[in-house]
């Protein structure tokens, strides 16, 4: 029999290194997958993770910012990663996972570093010395929580453990927004930037509340789809500000008012006046009453420079429900919004508008003594979006609206027809020309898809209204596989200007596209400037007179493949 021993003394607990977060206390939220499992993707490329330890970490060594920027610099500065989930309930087990996109093929040629952690708040370290290294890492990519099934709400810590020679920030706790203070309040005031012509919103609340159908739709770019709401379709600005609109009118959307959420990622005002027929009407079955516009931190890559923001508020405000607009200027980290660009449009239509920039970004920097309500970190879940409180804020921001619009008295609504745009109002009247109508668009006088007989299914998905999971953007398009050998669409359109559809990609197998009006050559489309798989315009020709042309899509890599979403037609 073997000799009895008593209690062993623990090892000496290791010494932790300097360290600073990256995120801390985040709330993460399993979104549905096609496999079943649930994921929360943190993007952390183009300056997303240097931007997290700034504002989460309180890194402000610029040289030790700019080392996150490749992976390189990230194994120069950090030892191992400590990671901490937490949910309510009997622990499970969740794998986090950090990718590295690759030089050659982004998403398939890099390292992922990963390891299972049990959601019970305990802090399990991953030491990045223990990890077989890709030659073609390029630079920090993504961040995965991968849960086993959809549906599961978590907390999230991770922070960096330092190398030898780092120094870390103090790390500074952040206090809970009062959201009944009277400082609170005042910062809610000031969000309202002009009042504007109310009678539209006003006549909404009053349809609403005496039990008629009333539609309120959003549409804009990622914030409006609700990133950094955790879950997506219930804590994001948009439906919180729809269940004020109804709790002020009495009524809700079992009963009488409708919701459309038509947020889209890394989309500008370019992209939303062709897919707005089919995103917030539903192509003519829905005829919305109060319209939310949000595409002030999207529109730089409106290369019209605010034609195509003010060609989208008179196609929306001109429409034959006569719907009231409100113009929301949300706002990225560094303060960047387009509002001063697009204020202009909202001045000289006399809409009402709200900014959240002028809201909270002052008071970041204030103490709770000098009326700081909340903080960068608090507001912010990332460099562009919003977390669950910055979501709330946004929403309470448009309630307030919705108050002094039901508190006015009714006026006369405003006709902007003889209004001059300021921005310029050529593209009012644009329409989608897909794969699903473009049989009976008498502006289409003949098309020959050629070799684009496929459909494909990769385009951007993203969570529409109450729903939780993505359903695809611009589905009904046309798809060059790759294995033909011209790789050539052509119409003979009629138009005074013309936009092309198409789905960026980070894929080394996606091609470019040359397009061609009348056999001379007017634009190159490259899918891999943006670096992501999402859904683009460019405008191929405009200020034209009215006539038909012959326009040509040609591949120019016959061997890769190519998606084209359609035609923006003004004829």
């Amino acid at each position: 029999m073997p000799e009895s021993r008593g209690p062993v003394a623990p090892k000496d607990p290791t010494v932790k290194r300097p360290f600073y977060f990256i995120m801390r206390d985040k709330d993460v939220f399993a979104n549905p997958q096609p496999d079943g499992r649930g994921i929360q993707f943190i993007f952390e490329s183009d300056g997303r993770l240097k931007a997290s330890a700034k504002l989460v970490g309180s890194v402000e060594d610029e040289e030790m910012l700019k080392e996150l920027d490749t992976v390189e610099g990230l194994r120069r500065q950090v030892h191992s990663i400590g990671v901490a989930v937490q949910k309510s309930g009997e622990p499970i087990k969740v794998r986090f996972a950090f990718q590295m996109y690759g030089k050659k093929d982004p998403y398939n040629s890099g390292t992922t570093l990963s390891m299972d952690i049990d959601t019970d708040g305990m802090e399990m370290v991953m030491d990045l010395s223990r990890f077989e290294w890709s030659d073609d890492d390029n630079v920090p990519g993504q961040i995965r929580f991968e849960f086993p099934e959809p549906g599961v709400a978590a907390r999230v810590s991770v922070c960096f453990y330092m190398n030898d020679g780092y120094t870390a920030p103090e790390q500074k706790d952040d206090h809970e927004v009062d959201f009944e203070s009277e400082a609170y309040k005042n910062m809610i005031g000031r969000s309202l930037m002009q009042k504007g012509n109310l009678t539209r919103l006003k006549k909404a609340i009053d349809k609403a509340r005496r039990g008629e159908r009333t539609e309120v739709a959003f549409i804009g770019g990622s914030i409006t789809q609700g990133a950094g709401a955790i879950p997506i379709n219930i804590n994001c600005y948009a439906y919180n500000a729809f269940k004020g609109f109804c709790d002020l009118a009495g009524r809700g959307y079992e009963d009488n008012v409708g919701y459309t959420k038509a947020g889209v990622g890394g989309t500008p005002s370019e992209v939303g006046m062709l897919r707005y027929a089919a995103d917030v009407t539903d192509n003519g079955k829905k005829a919305p009453d109060v319209v939310v516009v949000e595409f002030a931190v999207n529109d730089e890559g409106d290369e019209t420079k605010g034609e195509c923001f003010d060609s989208l508020v008179r196609k929306i405000y001109n429409s034959p429900q006569k719907p009231a607009v409100i113009l929301l200027y949300s706002v990225f980290v560094d303060g960047y919004n387009l509002q001063d660009r697009l204020k202009c449009v909202g001045e000289s239509y006399s809409l009402p508008m709200v900014s959240i920039k002028d809201a909270v970004y002052d008071q970041f920097y204030l103490s709770s003594e000098d009326g700081g309500v909340v903080s960068k970190n608090r507001f912010f879940y990332d460099m562009y979006h919003p977390t669950k409180v910055g979501h709330r804020i946004m929403a309470d921001s448009l309630i307030n609206l919705f108050r002094e619009a039901d508190a006015s008295e009714a006026g006369e609504d405003l006709d902007i027809t003889d209004i001059k745009p300021p921005k310029g109002g050529e593209f009012e009247n644009v329409y989608l020309a897909d794969r699903a109508n473009i049989d009976s668009l008498p502006a289409v006088i003949s098309y020959d898809m050629g070799e684009f007989t496929g459909h494909s299914e990769e385009t951007q998905f993203v969570e529409r209204d109450l729903n939780a999971h993505g359903t695809p953007e611009f589905d009904n398009n046309w798809l060059y596989d790759g294995t033909g050998s011209t790789g050539v669409f052509r119409a003979r359109i009629k138009f005074s200007a013309l936009l092309i559809a198409y789905m960026d990609s980070a894929s080394p197998e996606v091609g470019c596209a040359e397009v061609y009006i009348d056999g001379e050559k007017k634009l190159e489309i490259d899918p891999h400037i943006i670096g992501w798989q999402h859904c683009n315009v460019l405008i191929a020709q405009r200020g034209v007179p009215s006539a038909e042309r012959d326009v040509e899509i040609r591949v120019k890599d016959t061997g890769k493949r190519f998606t084209f979403l359609g035609f923006g037609i003004v004829d």
